[in-house]
């Protein structure tokens, strides 16, 4: 994206999965949606038990002047050890969540027709589609994604977000702006654990903080062990929300080089948290951006909504001034946010490939 608001995010435009599998009832999946990686042979946890180490974090607590050193000290082990966390006790009415929640499965569920019409355009990313498209002989995720900047306002596509059914468009607003505040605290919390300099942090994420936000919609696949829903990657942002919107399992991250499932906490609607490249970078690999992947099944659609939070687009991304002066050494270079992004969206997605590009 250009900081004019010109977004040279794009991706090459492929066919909807879900239309495909509604459509067509496949019993055998498209070679292009085989992975080659399907053979890897790392292993998957399936014992749950692990899943429940994901630290959770009280952000009641967190924020209260009473429990906030524990709290803060819980959330910086949850940064420099696993990279996600679970977030309870957020203030978000649990009634509107359900709402946001409804509100996502309907738009997935509208008419094709209706669909087509936010469809990603030729040299946009925004929009229906999928993400990370850049040659035509790519293998593809088994999933359709709705993706699309919130903020700052002035960035957002007069083709989409304004154009979405009124109610829902209300919903996605105020969705925005909530997550978008708990993410500013966290990252502020996060500056206080490392003892960055509080101005460091309010100068990259402050008022023109970059927000997006990726609906995910992962249909049933008749062969689920052959296909990923999402490429294993870890997310370039600075801090992703993710809210799973139907009860259907399948997020894995890699821990210890094994893939562990994450059961999101049936407490009321607990946000799934997890450190980006971005923050990684800040703060100088001190927390770490977990690779993770989505997986499917044979039975049941997956549905899901990330919302990504960055950087102003005409900032310096760089490991924290404050942190490296006592570190001694950047471990990673510095680059504007716009440069950052153009070379994140000019290749396909792969593991920790970006990041590992930009290590010193």
């Amino acid at each position: 994206m250009e900081a004019k608001g010109e977004t040279s995010w794009s991706s090459i435009i492929v066919p909807s999965v879900q239309e495909m599998v509604e459509e067509k009832m496949i019993t055998t999946v498209p070679p292009r949606y085989v992975r080659y990686d399907h053979e890897d042979k790392t292993e998957v946890l399936d014992d749950s038990g692990l899943s429940t180490e994901i630290p959770i974090i009280d952000m009641k607590r967190l924020c209260s002047s009473i429990a906030v050193d524990a709290e803060v000290e819980k959330l910086d082990f949850a940064c420099k050890e696993w990279g996600f966390l679970q977030l309870v006790n957020h203030g978000m009415d649990p009634s509107f969540l359900e709402k946001i929640k409804s509100k996502i499965q309907d738009f997935f569920n509208l008419p094709m027709e209706e669909k087509k019409k936010l469809w990603q355009q030729p040299k946009e990313m925004e929009g229906f589609g999928q993400a990370f498209v850049v040659s035509e002989d790519q293998k593809l995720d088994w999933g359709d994604m709705f993706f699309l900047v919130t903020q700052p306002v002035q960035f957002r596509k007069p083709h989409l977000l304004p154009k979405l059914p009124l109610p829902f468009r209300d919903t996605l607003e105020m969705y925005s702006t909530q997550v978008g505040n708990i993410a500013k605290i966290l990252i502020t919390k996060m500056a206080e654990a490392l003892q960055i300099k509080p101005e460091e942090m309010e100068e990259l994420f402050g008022d023109d903080m970059t927000q997006t936000m990726r609906m995910n919609y992962y249909p049933p696949c008749p062969q689920p062990d052959k296909v990923t829903g999402l490429t294993p990657h870890s997310d370039a942002a600075g801090l992703t929300i993710l809210l799973q919107v139907n009860e259907v399992d399948g997020l894995q991250i890699k821990k210890n080089g094994k893939w562990v499932s994450v059961k999101p906490l049936q407490l009321p609607n607990a946000f799934v948290v997890n450190v980006g490249d971005i923050l990684e970078i800040i703060t100088n690999g001190t927390y770490r951006s977990i690779e993770h992947r989505g997986m499917v099944n044979s039975e049941k659609e997956r549905l899901s909504i990330a919302t990504f939070h960055n950087t102003g687009l005409d900032k310096e991304i760089g490991p924290a001034r404050s942190l490296v002066q006592r570190q001694e050494a950047a471990r990673f270079r510095s680059l504007k946010t716009t440069d950052y992004m153009k070379g994140l969206f000019s290749r396909e997605l792969k593991g920790k490939s970006y990041l590992d590009a930009l290590r010193i």
